[in-house]
């Protein structure tokens, strides 16, 4: 976007933005405010936009997209103006590389929210296959190459024999999502690392690591299932012997049909995860354009529904959200009324 039409665009008031989206096409939705991103953030933001469209009639509903974190968050920092969002959703956060193409592109003020905490959650049918896995049994069942060596487990008896002579099926996210990056770090990573001399390969050639510790198999054990984690819940309802993996948000809303597998004899809960005692806990995120802010007609009270549903015993609880503690949820509580900026310095 060239540096006119980005000024041009926050000089517009509101008025204008509505004016503009009797035009047609993509802009005549740009009086509404728009997000992108996360589908495990998806069902969150979609109860906060029903919630804000209730308590507030006047604004035209928010638009939110599961598109995944990756492409919500290349989407917002295409640069600033009404053609991209003004929000960008991520069960990750941003990465340094990430917060240096938004400033290139434009977008230098950016609020960064924690909006609660999800796990990881690796889950079979009701009456499906039930196993104590760990980080390291998961890592040497997915990965392509474990500890850089020819993958050869068919059962996952074959990876522990503990385990039963049932063979690997695992539908989970696709590289783009914010689940399969934390699948990585949280779990394929700390796998990984149980071997020595893969875990000081880390330091002298983290390329290598990288391709060794987080590529997953391709041979049919491990199938993408695309960004709508619905589909897994799904694919492990129907079949016992397949196991799935998505936001423990999914295995709370669908309770009656999927149960979670333990990690290091951990369940999947959520007092579990707000302790951080599973594995697989990760912090849930919303990036916003500060200049957005006074343009977008409904953002800033959007974002102040956050912080009245985001509580422990909140909204959002029922819907699976795992509070954050309570001294990260006063700084996203003063970066969500406040607007305070992202410095990107603690990013990676």
């Amino acid at each position: 976007m060239t540096k006119f039409k980005t000024i041009a665009f926050l000089a517009v008031s509101t008025v204008a933005l509505a004016a503009c989206g009797s035009n047609g096409g993509d802009s005549a939705t740009r009086d509404s405010i728009r997000a992108a991103g996360s589908s495990t953030v998806y069902p969150f933001a979609k109860a906060v936009a029903e919630a804000f469209s209730r308590d507030n009639p006047n604004f035209k509903a928010p638009i939110i997209e599961s598109i995944g974190s990756g492409a919500g968050i290349e989407a917002f920092c295409k640069g600033e103006g009404f053609e991209t969002p003004d929000i960008a959703n991520a069960s990750r956060r941003m990465k340094a590389s990430e917060f240096e193409t938004c400033k290139t592109n434009g977008v230098t003020d950016i609020v960064e929210i924690q909006v609660g905490l999800d796990g990881i959650a690796l889950a079979s049918s009701k009456g499906g296959i039930t196993m104590n896995l760990t980080p390291k049994i998961v890592y040497e069942a997915l990965a392509a190459k474990p500890y850089g060596k020819d993958q050869t487990a068919k059962t996952w008896k074959d990876v522990d024999p503990s385990l039963p002579a049932t063979p690997i099926l695992v539908y989970g996210p696709p590289s783009t999502s914010g689940t399969r990056d934390a699948l990585k770090e949280l779990i394929l990573e700390a796998g990984c690392k149980t071997d020595e001399a893969t875990k000081a390969l880390k330091e002298t050639n983290e390329d290598e690591f990288k391709k060794i510790c987080t590529e997953v198999r391709a041979d049919g054990a491990y199938v993408d299932q695309g960004e709508q984690d619905n589909l897994i819940v799904q694919k492990i309802e129907g079949n016992k012997n397949a196991v799935g993996i998505f936001g423990y948000s999914y295995l709370e809303e669908n309770a009656d049909k999927v149960q979670g597998l333990t990690m290091n004899g951990v369940e999947p809960t959520y007092d579990n995860i707000a302790s951080f005692e599973y594995p697989g806990a990760r912090p849930l995120f919303m990036y916003v354009k500060k200049n957005h802010l006074d343009a977008v007609p409904g953002l800033k009270e959007y974002l102040a529904a956050w912080t009245k549903m985001w509580a422990k015993d909140g909204p959002l609880a029922k819907h699976g959200l795992v509070a954050s503690p309570d001294d990260v949820m006063a700084t996203s509580t003063k970066a969500a009324t406040e607007y305070t900026l992202l410095d990107g310095s603690q990013l990676k």
